[in-house]
């Protein structure tokens, strides 16, 4: 007789929008990582390179065991660090489908990771963050009102804040990012604001300095956009160690990505 099995049956809980799959990525969490980054975001930031993420109608649905069947095969890779971080897009627009993800993942032993911009606070995003996401990587956008709105073209940055401290009440691990631009994310208060906000934040592991770069803008133009940061210049050495040393006041881990 042939052992035939069905395909499990698709719903909107078990299917994920994907924009795109990395395997054996080493720069977005600890250990070498497969990322799945999602489709879909609500902001549009200015210096983002994955612009073609953003569109929430674009992008290849798959199926939650399909996903978890690849970071099996992956397994022997990730080691005792590694693991699936889910990027995007935001990650987040998608908590309800990720919950049961991350759930098959940790009956794996699998390593779970989101990275975040921190937008969306709900009961889905916080079972999904509370149960079953080991770490999460927080954007930190801007320190103030009038730069966040400026860089994302949305309002309240405190939504972010709100989820990290969240994060912070729940005792789980976190990393912070911070993309660096000359003139406009830079500046000596700047960095010392966001210090002195996480400064005693017991859960933050380490923050990541993304340092600017325009690798995006083929994107951009692609799809007809404008990409209103070809001017902004790239970060000097000097700029870089600067950021760093400020922000090494405040964490214990400084990271140069």
């Amino acid at each position: 007789m042939f052992n035939f099995k069905p395909n499990p049956i698709k719903t909107t809980e078990n299917i994920l929008n994907v924009h795109s799959i990395e395997s054996f990525g080493t720069h977005d969490g600890p250990g070498i990582r497969m990322i799945v980054f999602l489709q879909g975001c609500k902001l549009k930031c200015l210096y983002c390179h994955n612009p073609d993420s953003i569109d929430t109608s674009g992008g290849q649905e798959y199926h939650i065991e399909d996903l978890v069947q690849k970071a099996i095969k992956m397994k022997a890779y990730f080691g005792k660090k590694g693991g699936v971080t889910v990027s995007g897009g935001e990650p987040l627009l998608q908590a309800k489908a990720l919950i049961p993800f991350f759930k098959r993942l940790k009956e794996e032993g699998i390593h779970t990771n989101i990275d975040t911009n921190g937008r969306i606070l709900n009961h889905f995003s916080t079972e999904l963050l509370d149960d079953y996401a080991d770490l999460i990587m927080l954007d930190i956008k801007h320190m103030t009102e009038e730069g966040y709105i400026a860089l994302t073209g949305k309002p309240n940055k405190q939504i972010a804040f709100n989820l990290a401290k969240h994060r912070e009440d729940s005792g789980k691990n976190m990393w912070l990012r911070y993309v660096l631009i000359p003139e406009l994310t830079d500046s000596p208060d700047l960095l010392h604001a966001l210090g002195n906000h996480f400064k005693d934040y017991k859960s933050i592991e380490k923050i990541e300095i993304q340092p600017y770069h325009k690798l995006g803008i083929h994107k951009w133009e692609a799809l007809g956009w404008d990409y209103e940061l070809k001017d902004a210049r790239e970060n000097t050495d000097e700029e870089l160690q600067k950021a760093s040393d400020i922000l090494s006041r405040y964490f214990k881990k400084v990271k140069l990505n």
